[in-house]
């Protein structure tokens, strides 16, 4: 009867919040103003044709008028309150302030439902790197094979006169820890970026969830080569659904200008130089570095990974590789090609970088940004910024660049935002 007793006081106060006369209402909505009166008195109740004829006049969902509405935000407001015993507030003036101002008391409850649920994925998180076996064991491995290097390079540093054939058998060693040490990094990357088990695909953003659907697949669908529709996980939701039809769409796109066997043929006879191969196709320069990092893992090509970005630096596609990963709410260190090519676009960028620290990999950078989409006069063309990282070859001086401001331990940074928790 209480909760009731709320949906005639609530249509009252919004009556006068927005400064309506009783009789105006009563006039647009068909009814006597006497009746209206009872109404706001809570004398009689309300259909659901009325109520919703009442929310169009007073300008408001009509959600924020039912009866349930109160009974499921009066709860969540009354446990905020209690989330927070320092603050002082007046708790008997709950049910009055889902009853005045039932939207911003709805942001209230929303609110709290997003705290809970940001509270559990942190402890989900926070338990799995303390007790995750498969964690645990893959950080043994990158420390172990870590190690291995240092001790080989360390006798090769200290035995100037070592014999030819076993320098050669340590260069060997190098090379096959190197390369075991580059597959024990992306796995502890994976584990660490794997969804929470139990609630916490739940959790996770659309784009995130198409993301790992296409990390189980290589990053590289095989539709895309025959133009024949590509199917997904049946348990993705629309929007994920979406997500990962557009990128095989423009996968597909790609693949027919860029046919797999030719397109192989001339890579390798151009040393998978990008440059040299748009100009070889007479194609878009983001079009090679997309189609360089979406090909079969039996194309025997060089290690690639990419990252595309709107005008806002939201990273909008990612295929991460070795270290190299960036933020996707557009925090990332701008130095990055990637948001340096935004701001010039149509010019192509080419950068050897490393993240902070002397152990992490260089990598060459390739970067360019240009309008997508339509062309129409007076309308704001869309501007999209694509990256193909791959482990630099040469011998280049890399340039430092960050994680994001937040964790970067560069000091005296130009570009730094905000300091860093390090």
């Amino acid at each position: 009867m209480a909760e009731r007793v709320l949906t005639g006081t609530r249509v009252r106060n919004r009556r006068l919040d927005i400064g309506l006369r009783q009789a105006h209402v009563a006039k647009a909505i068909g009814i006597s103003g006497s009746y209206l009166n009872l109404i706001e008195h809570n004398r009689r109740r309300i259909g659901a044709r009325l109520l919703g004829d009442l929310a169009r006049v007073l300008e408001i969902d009509a959600k924020l008028l039912e009866d349930e509405t109160a009974a499921s935000v009066l709860g969540p407001v009354s446990e905020a309150a209690a989330s927070f015993p320092g603050i002082s507030v007046e708790d008997a003036r709950a049910e009055e302030l889902v009853a005045r101002f039932p939207g911003w008391a709805a942001l209230v409850a929303a609110q709290r439902a997003r705290i809970i649920q940001l509270e559990a994925r942190t402890e989900a998180l926070s338990n799995r790197l303390a007790h995750d076996t498969q964690i645990a064991t893959s950080l043994h491995e990158v420390i172990s094979t870590a190690t291995a290097i240092r001790s080989t390079a360390s006798i090769l540093a200290e035995t100037p006169d070592l014999d030819a054939d076993w320098r050669g058998r340590f260069h060997t060693n190098i090379d096959t820890d190197s390369a075991r040490l580059a597959e024990s990094s992306q796995a502890l990357l994976g584990f660490l970026d794997m969804e929470m088990e139990g609630g916490g695909a739940q959790d996770a953003s659309p784009l995130e969830q198409a993301e790992a659907i296409m990390a189980q697949n290589g990053f590289y669908l095989p539709q895309s080569e025959t133009a024949e529709p590509a199917t997904f996980d049946a348990s993705a939701d629309k929007a994920t659904h979406a997500i990962l039809t557009n990128w095989a769409q423009g996968a597909a796109r790609d693949a027919a200008a860029l046919p797999l066997a030719e397109f192989m043929q001339a890579a390798r006879a151009l040393a998978f130089d990008p440059a040299r191969l748009a100009a070889r196709f007479q194609v878009p320069l983001d079009m090679i570095l997309r189609r360089l990092t979406h090909l079969p893992a039996s194309a025997d090509a060089p290690l690639m990974g990419l990252a595309v970005c709107d005008g806002a630096g939201v990273v909008t596609f990612q295929k991460p590789v070795l270290d190299f990963r960036l933020p996707r709410s557009g925090a990332a260190c701008p130095l990055w090609p990637l948001y340096q090519a935004m701001s010039q676009p149509g010019r192509a960028l080419r950068r050897v970088v490393r993240l902070p620290g002397a152990a992490r990999t260089p990598f060459e950078c390739f970067a360019v940004a240009g309008a997508v989409g339509d062309v129409a006069f007076g309308a704001e063309p869309r501007v999209v910024a694509t990256m193909l990282v791959r482990p630099a070859r040469t011998n280049e001086t890399p340039d430092v660049v960050g994680p994001g401001c937040r964790v970067c331990p560069v000091n005296d940074c130009a570009a730094r935002r905000h300091p860093s928790l390090l």
